[in-house]
Formats: structure tokens, C-alpha cells, sequence
């Protein structure tokens, strides 16, 4: 060594300041493309349909009530009547939904979006009270033809048309809610319900929906019962509800969610809805599953990419290592071009992982960078068997990173042992070193 210890380290330091720059422009570029991904999938969607929430069916009864008081006016009494509008909401006794889904793949460029394209049967039971349930002041009330409320969040991916089951009467769906707190869905009038006797009636209709992404429902009966399977392997179940039982296998996914009034106190968050407008609360009592593809390559990439400098600490640390109990001379210049080589293995990962899936491009991207800096530090070194266990000593470092990357859970665990294991090494390799005599001959 030529120059002295604290030079060396210092340079070192600079170095590894320096490499944050390309290694800052790659993180820059997993964001760019990642937004770009983002985009083509929105546009995808906006083409088909978004994420879908059904929520319903609803019955509906408009009303218009007289309101009367006394008031003085030039000494005299008199009544004033007002008219105030609104509507009365019931929800079924019963739900039940029969859904099979099936998902495809619809591609843009590089990038894919999966939809899906659920089918299946709503039925269930409506149980009506006398007088629709008013008590006072019954006479003061006008009412307007009742119709049931089926919420879709996006009728675009509605793929069949949608007809009533009333008993045994069939009643066509509309377009539109005709509520103003619930803007996507459909309405059918329901004929010859007049409120004044207490009515049970069943309702069904079958349901063909396309959506990308998420599929939401909301559990809408006094008691609620939703079957769904579907071809995808890989389902994250969503909302404020785990299914019930679930089975899960490499051909798709079966399960089943049974929920109760005592669970989702549905009525309270409806009347909220309905009254103060605040519609939050219902639609996020819902359950359902995402289809999104559990693999996001630029996820791995950006957690990758946050142990670069660990990477680039670690193999200059071995360099330095080498210098000092070799008595070799390592120039700025090799370590750069190294530390160049560690920041290109980020590169290949994002641009390979687009194609042919983040593992095989991990794989091949680590093992270019093994050989390529293995074949350099070979001759650096000036011994092929110092390149070599140099290289594998690299190869094994990537492939913790690798189960760093898999292992999300055991992640810091890992990661803490690995540093930890790595120090200690370090330290035994350096236990008899005299570092004050390595700073005088430097």
C-alpha cells in the first residue's frame, strides 16, 4: 500500500458516495416505469371496467309527507303546511349470491391487466312490514311507486341483461338508481306493493359482470350467505370480512362468507347514508377479492435496490481486505469500475423482469454480474483461485438478497444476521492484523 490507511478509506468512502448517483437515477427509473405501468393498466380498465362493487338490491319507496304546524300571523292562527320528500329504504330478510368467476389476461405493449368475468345468480327474500312500517302520522304521507336498487359500481362491465324475479312475475332493470347517493346500478318498479299489509315476497336475478381488479359485496340481508370460486390461484380476500371456509389449490379458489345484522348493523350505516349522506360506512362493510397478479416486479426491484449499498460496502470491504493481508495495491479505478458493475446488476433486474418474470430475471442478471466481476478481479487479484472465491463469496450475496426479497416477513430478521455474520468475519480475518503498522507502511 502507497498511500496511508486513512487516505485509502477516505477514497473508499468518496467512491461509495459517487455510486449513490447511478444507483439514485435506476431508483428514479423502477419509479418511471412503474407510473407507466400504472397508467396502461388505468387505461386498460377504462376500456373495460373498474374495480366492481355490488351493493343490494335496496327496495325503495318514495314518499312525500304534509307537514303542518300553527302559526300567528296578524294576531290570528293559522296553518302552515309544508311538503318534505324522501325515501324509505328495506333491506332483504335474506341474501345469498352463487358466483363463479373466471379471469383473463388483456395485454398492452409489455404490460398486462387481468380482468375478470364473474357470473352467478342473486336471490334471496324480502319481508315488508304493515304501512311500511310508520306508526305516526300515517295519513300525512303520498307514496310513489316502490322499485328495487342494485348497485354497481361500474355498469360498464354489465354483460347481460338484467331481468326481475318477483315471485313469479319478471320485472325488467333499468339503467340507473334513481338515488342520488348511489350513482351506479340499476332499478326495476315493483308492481302491486302498496305497503298498507305486511308482504313477503322472494326476488332473483342472474348477473354477468366484468371488472379488473377487485370484486366487492356488500352483505345486504338480515342474514347474508356468498359463494365464489374462481380459476386464479392466487386470491387476497379484502374487506371487513374473511370468508367462512376457503380452499385453495393451484386450479383457483372456492369460498364461502355467511354474515348477520348483529355484524354488519347495515341498517344504521344505510340510514346515515340515506339522511346525512355520509355513504362511507356502507360501502366499506364489504367483502370480496382481489385478482391482482401477487407478483410486482417493481416492488422487488425498489427493495432490491434498497441493499445496493450494503452490496457495494461489502465488496469494497473485501477489496480492502485483500490489500491489507495480501500486500496488494487496488486502484480507485478498479474499485469504480466494480462498484459500476454492482449498479448495472439493478439495471438488468428491472429491464429483464418486464419480460420474462422478476426470478429468471434475478437469476440471470446476478450471474452475468458474478462471472463478469469474478473474470475481472481474477486478473485484479492476480490469482485465478482469489477471483473465484471472490465471485462465490458475491454469488452467495445475492443469493441472500434473494431470500430477503422472498421472505418479505423475515426480512429484517435475515438482514440482521446476515450484517451481523458478516462483521464477525470480517473481525476473525482481522484478529491478529496489527492496523498501526498498516497505517505506517501504507
Amino acid at each position: 500500500m502507497t498511500k496511508t490507511l486513512g487516505y485509502k478509506l477516505g477514497m473508499i468512502a468518496v467512491l461509495i458516495v459517487l455510486l449513490l448517483i447511478p444507483l439514485l437515477l435506476i431508483n428514479g427509473l423502477i419509479d418511471e416505469r412503474q407510473a407507466l405501468r400504472d397508467n396502461v393498466l388505468r387505461d386498460i380498465a377504462q376500456s373495460a371496467s373498474f374495480d366492481q362493487q355490488l351493493s343490494g338490491p335496496l327496495l325503495v319507496v318514495p314518499y312525500r309527507k304534509y307537514q303542518r304546524r300553527w302559526i300567528e300571523k296578524d294576531g290570528e292562527r293559522t296553518q302552515e303546511t309544508s311538503t318534505i320528500a324522501g325515501h324509505l329504504y328495506f333491506l332483504p330478510d335474506t341474501f345469498a349470491a352463487d358466483l363463479g368467476v373466471d379471469t383473463e389476461l388483456r395485454a398492452r405493449g409489455i404490460y398486462q391487466a387481468r380482468l375478470f368475468h364473474a357470473k352467478g345468480r342473486i336471490s334471496g327474500r324480502f319481508r315488508l312490514p304493515e304501512r311500511w312500517g310508520i306508526d305516526k302520522d300515517f295519513d300525512d304521507y303520498r307514496f310513489d311507486k316502490p322499485f328495487l336498487v342494485v348497485g354497481i359500481s361500474d355498469i360498464r362491465g354489465i354483460e347481460n341483461g338484467l331481468e326481475l324475479s318477483m315471485d313469479e312475475q319478471k320485472v325488467p332493470f333499468e339503467a340507473g338508481t334513481q338515488l342520488d347517493w348511489m350513482r351506479g346500478g340499476v332499478h326495476a318498479s315493483l308492481p302491486g306493493l302498496d305497503g298498507m299489509q305486511a308482504r313477503e315476497f322472494s326476488y332473483g336475478f342472474d348477473l354477468a359482470l366484468q371488472g379488473t381488479g377487485q370484486l366487492h359485496i356488500v352483505p345486504v340481508g338480515r342474514t347474508s350467505s356468498v359463494d365464489m370460486r374462481a380459476n386464479w390461484p392466487h386470491p387476497s380476500f379484502v374487506g371487513s370480512y374473511l370468508p367462512n371456509r376457503r380452499d385453495i389449490d393451484a386450479q383457483g379458489f372456492s369460498a364461502h362468507w355467511q354474515t348477520s345484522f348483529f355484524a354488519t348493523n347495515l341498517e344504521d350505516a344505510l340510514r346515515q347514508c340515506a339522511t346525512a349522506g355520509q355513504c362511507e360506512d356502507f360501502s366499506e362493510r364489504s367483502f370480496g377479492v382481489s385478482f391482482v397478479d401477487p407478483v410486482d416486479q417493481y416492488l422487488k426491484s425498489e427493495r432490491a435496490i434498497k441493499y445496493a449499498l450494503l452490496f457495494i460496502a461489502l465488496t469494497f470491504a473485501g477489496f480492502f481486505l485483500f490489500e491489507v493481508l495480501k500486500n496488494l495495491s487496488v486502484h480507485p479505478v478498479q474499485y469504480i469500475l466494480v462498484g459500476v458493475a454492482l449498479a448495472f446488476f439493478y439495471l438488468l433486474l428491472l429491464s429483464l423482469s418486464e419480460h420474462i418474470g422478476f426470478g429468471l430475471a434475478y437469476g440471470l442478471s446476478a450471474s452475468a454480474c458474478v462471472l463478469l466481476i469474478g473474470f475481472y478481479l481474477s486478473h485484479v487479484l492476480r490469482s485465478l483461485a482469489r477471483g473465484v472465491g471472490f465471485a462465490a463469496g458475491l454469488a452467495a450475496l445475492y443469493a441472500l438478497l434473494y431470500g430477503l426479497l422472498s421472505a418479505e416477513d423475515y426480512a429484517l430478521l435475515m438482514g440482521s444476521l446476515l450484517c451481523f455474520g458478516l462483521l464477525g468475519v470480517f473481525m476473525v480475518l482481522t484478529r491478529r492484523l496489527d492496523w498501526a503498522r498498516v497505517g505506517r507502511s501504507a
